[in-house]
């Protein structure tokens, strides 16, 4: 696994530890906590992004997000799962799944010069 890989899957992490923080805050410390976390995630993205495409990077990250803060809402937060729910969170799966694979398809200008991908 490359390490892009790993910061893809931190900065989704740190994303919904600071989604959770914006739900339980209630005091002025916390919110420091808060800050900290994004300025962590923060990081991880941008290192995510050296050497992966952006897109991609950007979907992943905004995709778990999507799914993971609706799946906290359920399960954490007593929120209600729906079909309607469960579609859109497939959508946005299949969406970010293809998004990873049209980044690895060649394009008119690698056959051209005979470059696989």
């Amino acid at each position: 696994m490359q390490k892009e890989w790993l910061y893809v899957g931190l900065t989704s992490l740190f994303e919904l530890f600071w989604i959770f923080g914006f739900n339980v805050a209630s005091s002025w410390w916390h919110w420091i906590i808060i800050v900290s976390i994004i300025a962590i995630d923060f990081h991880f993205l941008s290192k995510a992004c050296e050497n992966l495409p952006t897109g991609t990077v950007y979907a992943i990250f905004a995709g778990a997000g999507a799914i993971g803060t609706t799946l906290m809402d359920i399960f954490i937060f007593d929120g209600e799962f729906n079909a309607i729910k469960g579609i859109f969170m497939f959508i946005l799966i299949s969406g970010v799944i293809g998004l990873k694979l049209a980044d690895n398809a060649p394009t008119d200008h690698d056959k051209k010069k005979g470059v696989n991908a």
